[in-house]
């Protein structure tokens, strides 16, 4: 059996499967609503992260956590409910790639961004473990150690 070139090229650099046109429309008229102040008295604004790095680019190890959706393979979870795990931030030239994990790995989502003016970021996530799910996202910058993120029903953000 012979396999069949696709020319498949993948834009993200975790190899994963790309988000869908991270810049369509939907993306950019939750982009004109949505607002993060990324002051102290942000939700975001508390430590929660158990993950530590001393280093300052946004790339490497973070920790994620989200809420404004119910995951039904999690027993008894809720939309209130913070689903935390693991983050890596890549960085390639003006787009922004997080890939992160919840449920104690057992479920993955990407964010592919594009940075705006000031520390803004605008794109779009994928589930990947369930590809049909797919959200507008936005994001700030705060600092090295901490970037607010929004989506149309809740929270994405991440910590180190």
């Amino acid at each position: 059996m012979q396999q069949a070139n696709t020319n498949l090229v993948i834009r993200n650099p975790f190899g994963t499967m790309d988000v869908p046109e991270p810049g369509n429309s939907e993306v950019m008229d939750y982009a004109a609503t949505a607002s993060l102040a990324g002051n102290a008295a942000d939700g975001n604004a508390g430590s929660w992260a158990p993950v530590l790095a001393l280093s300052d680019p946004l790339d490497g190890i973070w920790a994620s956590r989200w809420n404004g959706g119910a995951d039904p393979t999690i027993a008894g979870d809720t939309p209130e409910t913070w689903k935390q795990g693991r983050a890596e931030v890549r960085v390639m030239g003006e787009r922004i790639y997080l890939r992160f994990d919840w449920d104690s790995g057992r479920r993955h989502g990407l964010i592919d961004a594009r940075r705006e003016s000031g520390n803004r970021l605008v794109g779009k996530y994928i589930n990947l473990t369930n590809p049909a799910i797919m959200r507008p996202w936005v994001g700030l910058v705060v600092d090295a150690t901490r970037i607010d993120g929004c989506f149309p029903n809740g929270r994405l953000d991440f910590r180190r």
